[in-house]
């Protein structure tokens, strides 16, 4: 195939797949992007605000609550009236007169062994474990919105340079298109730029790919309409702060006091405890007091009396859930243990991580993106002139990019680090 048709061919591909994404919104009837500038304060207030999750969570905490009310309650008393049907001596039927029989009886159930109390100390429990779930649920959502926020942050300063990159190159072609045919530039040296803008556009793609998903993600964690775009503002003192302002044990103490799910194996101990407690109660019978009146049924008109009943534990004395109980105390107490373990293990890797990153983020000159700008600048320049020869241009420009990608992954990983060493501690030490 000719050369300048296979040029030809390429400029029309790129053409084609490379649709503004305004535009290719409008054309496919889409709303266009409201492009929208967030600082993590302000991402973290509209999450906190209108996250479904997190507002449903919160709604079975109140219906939690509520249950505490209910185990306070006693037992209601029980009325119980008897009439006569039918007197065999007067043929009547429901008879309310003297002669007819009528009996009434009131009984109250006397909770003993204080059930009712322990009643309450287990909804209690159980109030407090579904906080500790909503707290653990806005530490690990907290965790993902912060990751998404900082990861389009570094992919679209990624992006951009790309950006800069592909416009350069479209500058060449174009200009090379103007002297196409007069001897000054090769074909083949037109289609090898030609393929590298196409290289790039690719790779552009794939970048945008990815910081689209990311914005998926984060209108999800806030709530907004699918349109909203977001370009995220940081603070550079993050990606300064040190991982080694607080020590081990520091860090260690922080997750053991503000871990929700180590909270949590606590809570599911004091739970199974209680409900021990209750179920040996339970194995206590209760007592019905009573008092009745009788007006005909008895063996004298009129008949009083005071009524007390119980159950007399023979054969169910509770052994099954009591037996139960106690294996399940067991059972929580393993996993209380293997909660603190794990947490002493991911706290030391996060720090590890931590101290990682930012030794070889501290191993990047400061002046290296500024640096690598003005070298970029440069070296278009000096092609343009015709000082370099291609295969020097192209071999900076790869270069040049591949930088940028890793300035902004190491950049990205140090910033992420720190935020999982506040979501390994359940705190904010770092990015306050």
């Amino acid at each position: 195939m000719p050369l300048r048709i296979l040029a030809l061919r390429i400029t029309i591909f790129c053409c084609m797949v490379f649709i503004p994404s305004n535009a290719a919104l409008a054309q496919a009837g889409m709303p266009v992007a409201d492009t929208v500038q967030i600082g993590i304060k302000d991402a973290e207030n509209m999450f906190l605000n209108k996250n479904l999750q997190v507002l449903a969570q919160k709604y079975n905490v109140s219906a939690t609550k509520a249950l505490i009310i209910q185990s306070r309650l006693y037992p209601n008393p029980n009325f119980n009236v008897e009439q006569g049907a039918y007197d065999q001596v007067t043929g009547k039927w429901f008879e309310t007169n003297t002669h007819g029989e009528e009996a009434y009886q009131l009984t109250q159930l006397i909770v003993l062994s204080r059930k009712i109390r322990k009643q309450v100390n287990i909804a209690e429990t159980n109030y407090k474990i579904a906080e500790d779930n909503l707290y653990d649920l806005l530490r690990t959502l907290k965790l993902a919105l912060h990751s998404s926020y900082y990861n389009i942050y570094y992919q679209q300063r990624t992006a951009k340079v790309y950006k800069e990159e592909i416009d350069a190159l479209k500058k060449i072609v174009a200009a090379y298109k103007e002297v196409e045919g007069k001897g000054y530039v090769s074909e083949s040296e037109i289609v090898q730029v030609q393929a590298q803008l196409y290289s790039l556009q690719n790779e552009y793609q794939v970048l945008n790919d990815n910081i689209n998903d990311l914005q998926s993600q984060l209108r999800l964690l806030l709530q907004v309409a699918p349109n909203t775009y977001y370009r995220p503002a940081i603070d550079p003192a993050i990606e300064k702060a040190d991982p080694l302002a607080y020590s081990f044990n520091s860090i260690l103490d922080s997750a053991y006091t503000n871990r929700t799910d180590l909270m949590m194996a606590k809570d599911s101990l004091l739970l199974s405890q209680q409900n021990y407690s209750y179920q040996k109660a339970l194995a206590i019978p209760d007592i019905t007091l009573g008092a009745a009146y009788d007006r005909q049924g008895s063996y004298i008109n009129d008949f009083n009396a005071v009524t007390l009943g119980f159950d007399i534990p023979i054969f169910n004395r509770n052994q099954g859930n009591i037996k139960s109980s106690r294996i399940l105390m067991d059972y929580n107490k393993t996993n209380l243990q293997l909660s603190q373990k794990t947490v002493e293990e991911q706290v030391f890797r996060g720090l590890q991580k931590a101290i990682d990153a930012d030794k070889l983020y501290k191993e990047i000159d400061p002046s290296f993106a500024g640096t690598f700008d003005t070298l970029a600048t440069n070296m278009m320049q000096n092609y343009m002139k015709r000082n370099v020869t291609l295969l020097t241009f192209l071999t900076f420009y790869d270069s040049y990019k591949q930088n940028i990608v890793q300035l902004n992954t190491i950049l990205y990983n140090k910033v992420y680090t720190l935020e999982n060493i506040n979501f390994l501690t359940g705190t904010n030490l770092f990015n306050k």
